[in-house]
């Protein structure tokens, strides 16, 4: 299995999109719809102090009847967060992903924010490992009835 560090370099994009504790709620929505993300990381210049998910805007805006343009996303961001490192493996993070029912890991390495892995990045990464090891089978089994 690779580790976050490998998963993060094959990523097509990997930028990471985040915004300030003080910026609106409806700032971060807007960016999220732009990117067509499903979150954002919070960052105090360039110190990592959360995430806000769609999930935190729906329950903790839709529901307690919040301005989203009044209020910031310091109120309703996740924190503390669950962070993985470079040197974990994708299995372990599906484990802590299952675990702690997160779709999101952002990656720190020294104290700094340098990725992010999803859910999705995960999966799509297990269906490429697992396609190639069907692959191999296939051209082991030929190769022994040839």
């Amino acid at each position: 299995m690779k580790d976050v560090a490998q998963l993060l370099r094959s990523k097509a994009d990997q930028k990471v999109y985040s915004v300030a504790p003080s910026a609106s709620v409806f700032d971060a929505v807007t960016l999220m719809a732009q990117k067509n993300l499903g979150a954002l990381m919070v960052l105090d210049g360039e110190k990592f102090v959360g995430v806000v998910s769609e999930r935190d805007c729906a329950r903790k805006m839709v529901l307690e009847d919040r301005s989203p343009r009044e209020t910031p996303v310091s109120e309703i961001m996740s924190s503390p967060v669950q962070y993985v490192g470079p040197g974990h493996t994708n299995e372990e993070c599906m484990a802590l992903m299952t675990e702690k029912r997160l779709r999101h890991l952002p990656v720190i390495d020294n104290g700094k924010l340098v990725g992010l892995v999803s859910i999705g990045d995960l999966v799509k990464d297990i269906i490429s490992e697992q396609g190639f090891i069907i692959e191999q089978l296939e051209h082991y089994i030929k190769g022994v009835k040839g």
